[in-house]
């Protein structure tokens, strides 16, 4: 029996093993997918159980997506240019580290419907998976983005990766069409520090958490009277990617599989 894994620390919040898995089966694959937190002691010694196939690939998610990458020995397009990697797989003897988080991204903006060419973007978060969004962003032609992070060094260090992104102090809300909390505040019911004063309606709120399925942030984007979106269709989609990469094969995303999600 083939075995994947997410790795990630925290971990629990995690649901890829409930989306794998039930693709698994559905497509009668044997296989298991597994959750497990590491230290970063731990990254390389896990990465080398891949090589040895004792595991068969794995997803790599918070705060791990930068560190794995001196263990790899290849790395996708989209997984060079951001620096940023989700999934390995094995392939030629070789580790390969893609990025499933930029089409998870751009097939989630595309299902929503949303226009993102000439919007200004606040993005809330320097890590993980910021470096995909903005890729993907640019791509979509937004005429802005902003960077707001706790840690300024963090997010001077992506200005020097994408050099069209402007940066404000964390707490800051300039005038965007668009803000996207790409930060772990919210898995645990926390709340983020934001001057909301001037904000308005007619704006998205866009969360990439999607468990819990809405945060405290989507709840203030509500109660200002905005449109708000969690992660679960960005979630799906990178897993889809993932999925296709190790098995060949494209699962379904129908009703069950959103209900899946929202019924943990």
């Amino acid at each position: 029996m083939k075995k994947y894994f997410v790795i990630g620390n925290p971990i629990n919040h995690s649901l890829s093993p409930k989306l794998h898995n039930h693709w698994l089966k559905q497509n009668n694959i044997n296989a298991v997918y597994e959750k497990i937190k590491l230290e970063e002691n731990e990254i390389e010694n896990f990465l080398l159980k891949i090589k040895n196939q004792e595991i068969n690939g794995c997803n790599v998610t918070v705060p791990f997506k930068k560190t794995v990458i001196p263990f790899l020995d290849k790395l996708s397009s989209e997984a060079k240019q951001t620096q940023s990697v989700n999934t390995i797989s094995f392939h030629n003897n070789n580790l390969i580290g893609h990025n499933t988080d930029v089409a998870g991204f751009e097939k989630a903006m595309i299902k929503l419907n949303y226009e993102v060419q000439d919007k200004k973007i606040l993005i809330l978060g320097a890590g993980g998976v910021v470096p995909s969004i903005i890729y993907v962003l640019d791509k979509m032609k937004a005429s802005k983005i902003i960077i707001s992070n706790r840690t300024m060094k963090k997010a001077e260090d992506l200005k020097s990766q994408f050099d069209k992104i402007s940066i404000v102090k964390w707490g800051e809300a300039p005038d965007f069409d668009i803000i996207i909390n790409a930060t772990s505040l919210g898995l645990n019911n926390e709340s983020i520090d934001l001057d909301s004063s001037n904000i308005g309606q007619g704006k998205l709120f866009y969360d990439v958490i999607y468990n819990p399925n809405e945060t405290n942030f989507l709840k203030l984007g509500k109660k200002l009277g905005n449109q708000i979106e969690n992660g679960k269709l960005m979630f799906i989609y990178q897993a889809l990617e993932a999925f296709k990469l190790w098995h060949n094969v494209e699962p379904n995303v129908n009703n069950k599989v959103l209900n899946l999600l929202d019924n943990d």
